[in-house]
C-alpha cells in the first residue's frame, strides 16, 4: 500500500490529474463491503491533506461501520459529462485501497486511506479512443488505449 505522497513522487503527472478529477466536485462515490460481503455504495467527500487521502463520516454511519469491519474500499471521483459533440471530456478517476480509522476531534469518524490502485480514464487526442492510465501497487504505471 502507498500513501498519496508516495504516489505523487512515483507518478507525479498521473497523481496531479487524478487529484484534479476528485477536486472537480464535492461528492464522490465510495464502495464498501456489507457484513454479508455484498457491495454498498455511499456518497463521500475526499480530502488530500498532508500527503494522505482522508475520508470522514457522521457518527455511526453504515459506511463507517463497514470500514471498521472490513477496511477495503474503492472511490470514484465526481463525474462530468462529455460535451455535446463528444469531443471533450475531463475524464474520471478511481482509487482503491484500505481505510484506517484515526481518532477524530468529535464523535465523527475519520479515515486515512492507504492506496493500492489509482486509475484515470479520459478521451485521447483525437477523441476517437479512451486513454486508461493506472498505477497499481507492485506493478507500477501503465497506460493503454481503448477504442
Amino acid at each position: 500500500m502507498a500513501t498519496w505522497a508516495e504516489i505523487e513522487r512515483e507518478v507525479p503527472e498521473l497523481a496531479r490529474e487524478v487529484r484534479a478529477r476528485f477536486a472537480a466536485g464535492k461528492h464522490s462515490t465510495m464502495a464498501t463491503l456489507r457484513r454479508d460481503g455484498g457491495p454498498r455504495i455511499s456518497g463521500t467527500e475526499v480530502a488530500f491533506e498532508d500527503g494522505d487521502v482522508w475520508l470522514g463520516s457522521m457518527p455511526g454511519a453504515v459506511k463507517a461501520r463497514d470500514l471498521q469491519r472490513d477496511p477495503r474500499l474503492a472511490i470514484h471521483s465526481p463525474t462530468a459529462e462529455p460535451d455535446e459533440a463528444g469531443t471533450s471530456w475531463a475524464g474520471e478517476a478511481k482509487l482503491s485501497g484500505t481505510a484506517h480509522e484515526v481518532p477524530a476531534e468529535d464523535a465523527s469518524h475519520k479515515f486515512r486511506v492507504d492506496i493500492s490502485e489509482i486509475v484515470l480514464t479520459r478521451l485521447g487526442d483525437p477523441a476517437d479512443h479512451l486513454v486508461i492510465e493506472s498505477w497499481h501497487q507492485g506493478r507500477g504505471y501503465t497506460s493503454r488505449r481503448r477504442r
